[in-house]
């Protein structure tokens, strides 16, 4: 397959989801042994990769699965109320209209994604959507994404919110955009070292092309 192709991360990328998932984790604070996310924790955890923030919290690795399926259970009773992250609609137009191959990887669960994107009318500009539990990153998804589509590495560009998103993608041997609107803080982002960083959904489109000579 010779198409240029658009990965996108969901959460915090697509989705503004961040205040409904940490609200959610909260919840579930006391049964799994953490203490509950304040707004000055939330900051600091933004400056942490995935590891480290396991590290700082203590969390055992082991428990992450289980965790994870809770939130994204209860994350579907909220998903009519979720919104797309300001401005990212118009940029997933564009790129649509310049003939660009889009799709979605996420931790997020299949039913989310999609019943988000029809809520939203955005379904119709994603080729795919994967999906699958990842705890420290998404290479092997990636790769597996890439084989079944018999897309070769030079002719994807991701996009993600998150450190895990940029060390995925490097690992994968393609390029990353990261965007300073999801999750990790423009500084953590920049410690990976993306191909570029964006602050705001309308630098995506110039982004992707500066990268399109790569592709």
């Amino acid at each position: 397959m010779t198409k240029k192709v658009i990965i996108f991360d969901f959460d915090g990328t697509i989705a503004d989801t961040l205040d409904a998932v940490v609200s959610i984790a909260n919840r579930f604070a006391l049964e799994f042994g953490y203490i509950p996310i304040t707004p000055s924790e939330l900051l600091k955890l933004k400056n942490l990769t995935a590891r480290e923030i396991l590290k700082y919290s203590g969390f055992p690795l082991f428990k992450a699965p289980f965790l994870i399926k809770k939130v994204k259970a209860e994350l579907k009773n909220q998903i009519s109320e979720l919104q797309p992250i300001s401005g990212i609609e118009m940029a997933l137009e564009q790129l649509n209209n310049q003939g660009y191959h889009l799709g979605i990887i996420t931790s997020n669960s299949q039913e989310n994604v999609s019943l988000f994107l029809n809520n939203h009318d955005l379904d119709y500009l994603f080729d795919f959507v994967y999906t699958g539990v990842t705890i420290f990153g998404k290479t092997t998804i990636i790769n597996n994404v890439l084989r079944q589509k018999q897309i070769q590495p030079q002719m994807v560009v991701y996009v993600g919110d998150e450190t895990r998103d940029i060390e995925a993608s490097k690992k994968a041997n393609i390029k990353v955009i990261a965007v300073s609107w999801g999750f990790n803080s423009t500084e953590a982002l920049a410690r990976c070292n993306p191909d570029i960083l964006i602050q705001h959904p309308s630098e995506l489109v110039d982004a992707v092309n500066s990268l399109n000579g790569g592709l």
